[in-house]
């Protein structure tokens, strides 16, 4: 039951009583999974450009930039507390004593916190490191030479030192040039001036968390002269935090709303899903999606402009065809039933949308009501990498509850893995989903679709966290690239490995693909 205190905390955070008696139920109910029929491949379902395609349609973007308004989108929200997980264990357990040294020296390998102590010069921010630990009074060097692994990795992470451990990624020093150092959000700056620029200007957008808003904009007021001068270009940088709305009630293990010491209702965060919201208001003719943290060196970044330039190509070029053919079914009344048809062959064969087995009988208005509805959504081109480690979130054939196939990017957690049917076809997965996504979200008319409208609700999961030490569940809405994308139309293009460099531990820095 929620009180008129409850309904007032509703009211401030821009919900209603409604929403969360809805999520209420959702806790007890639950969501459907996925019917995953079959991993999309190269033969079925993911594009890939020979070099002669490829370079037409780069070159095509390239001469269509010039007049579009392009936006990087980026979510860069998160924390880095995950990047450092095994310096917060080794505090936690680390006592100065001989047996815990020993234990440290135990495991050695690239992903070990001594190997990251044996390589703390080569990372970026081993300078900051190096001054702070001087304005103490001490120097870096004797700490680890003295064995003192809990005061030097302390400094990395702590509020003591760089508090990389509370930090977002954006705001890490990443990469060590000859004459500078860069964070991850600088990195996407220089990549967006290679790419994503238009008219010698640079949109970029940036999902932040909101305690970290005014440490990001003082950091790109900072620097914003210097790549502008550097690229000759003028950046426009824009920040937007995950709506309060959008966060979903914590509840216990039995399905009661958690409150506080003071009896207010607990909320949390409803994961990346909840950034639909901020894509909505962006105002762009072709949008790229990335993660924060997938960037790599200056020396690498070719690779990963030229396939940018591939799926912005791909992109205007099926929206070139997709406009022309809307045109044709809502202005032209003499249509005839041929050309119909051959808009329906390349909807099924090139957009991969599955045209009902009675298409046929259908009188042509039906027919013409059909494909409109079809082809006037959102368009996605999204890069696939080939799978060469473990499966992982990627690209499937889904059937659902009306015995429709679609492509869509799943997760692990969206379909039932106590089936063997189901898990026999997602280890057969040939491709995962890296994050790399070019988009329409206009019409054929240039107006802008409301992209709430083609998020598939039943797509999102009920995930298991901890408040105040306690076991809670929380909802997660539909993933952004996920269940929030459910009913865009969809093209897989195969990407190499190379523009996949994602940074998920610290001494993932350490790799050739982040050093100079």
């Amino acid at each position: 039951m929620l009180t008129d205190k409850d309904k007032q905390q509703l009211q401030e955070k821009g919900m209603n009583a409604q929403m969360v008696k809805q999520q209420l139920e959702r806790f007890k109910t639950g969501y459907p999974q996925l019917n995953i029929i079959a991993p999309a491949t190269l033969d079925k379902g993911i594009n890939r450009y020979g070099d002669e395609d490829k370079e037409k349609l780069r070159s095509l973007y390239q001469k269509k930039q010039k007049n579009a308004k392009i936006c990087k989108f980026v979510p860069a929200s998160g924390a880095a507390s995950r990047m450092f997980k095994k310096i917060f264990e080794i505090l936690a357990a680390y006592d100065g004593s001989e047996q815990k040294y020993l234990e440290l020296l135990t495991d050695r390998g690239p992903n070990s916190v001594y190997f990251l102590c044996e390589h703390i010069h080569d990372f970026a921010f081993y300078d900051d490191l190096e001054q702070i630990c001087s304005e103490k009074g001490d120097c870096i060097e004797s700490k680890f030479n003295k064995k003192d692994y809990v005061g030097a990795l302390n400094l990395i992470v702590s509020e003591k030192g760089l508090n990389y451990g509370n930090y977002p990624k954006g705001l890490i020093k990443f990469h060590k040039y000859k004459n500078e150092e860069r964070t991850a959000l600088e990195e996407h700056l220089v990549e967006g001036a290679m790419y994503a620029k238009s008219n010698k200007e640079v949109n970029i957008h940036f999902t932040v968390s909101p305690e970290f808003y005014d440490s990001f904009e003082k950091h790109i007021n900072e620097i914003i002269p210097t790549y502008e001068e550097r690229f000759n270009v003028k950046f426009n940088i824009d920040l937007s935090v995950q709506k309060a709305h959008t966060d979903t009630i914590a509840v216990t293990m039995e399905n009661e709303p958690v409150r506080d010491d003071e009896g207010n209702l607990m909320f949390r965060p409803g994961g990346h899903g909840s950034l639909l919201v901020n894509l909505n208001e962006i105002d762009a003719d072709l949008i790229f999606i990335k993660n924060i943290d997938n960037i790599v060196t200056d020396r690498l970044k070719p690779v990963t402009v030229e396939y940018k330039e591939l799926l912005g190509g791909v992109l205007l070029d099926f929206k070139d065809k997709i406009n022309h053919y809307l045109e044709k079914l809502t202005g032209d009344e003499e249509l005839k039933d041929a050309y119909v048809t051959k808009i329906a062959n390349f909807a099924n064969q090139l957009l991969n949308i599955d045209i009902p087995n009675d298409f046929k009988s259908f009188e042509k208005p039906q027919k013409i009501k059909y494909l409109v509805e079809k082809l006037n959504r959102p368009f996605r081109v999204c890069g696939m990498v080939k799978n060469e480690d473990e499966p992982g979130g990627g690209p499937f054939w889904v059937e659902d509850g009306n015995e429709e196939e679609s492509l869509q990017i799943v997760e692990s957690s969206q379909f039932d893995k106590d089936d063997k049917t189901q898990m026999k076809v997602f280890e057969a997965a040939t491709h995962f989903n890296p994050v790399d996504i070019a988009c329409s979200t206009k019409d054929f008319k240039g107006n802008k679709f409301d992209l709430a409208k083609y998020a598939d609700p039943e797509t999102g999961f009920i995930s298991h966290k901890t408040m105040k030490g306690e076991p809670v569940k929380a909802l997660e809405h539909p993933g952004l690239w996920n269940g929030a994308m459910a009913n865009w139309t969809t093209i897989f293009v195969e990407v190499p490995m190379e523009t996949f460099n994602p940074v998920k531990t610290i001494n993932d820095l350490l790799r050739k693909e982040h050093r100079f």
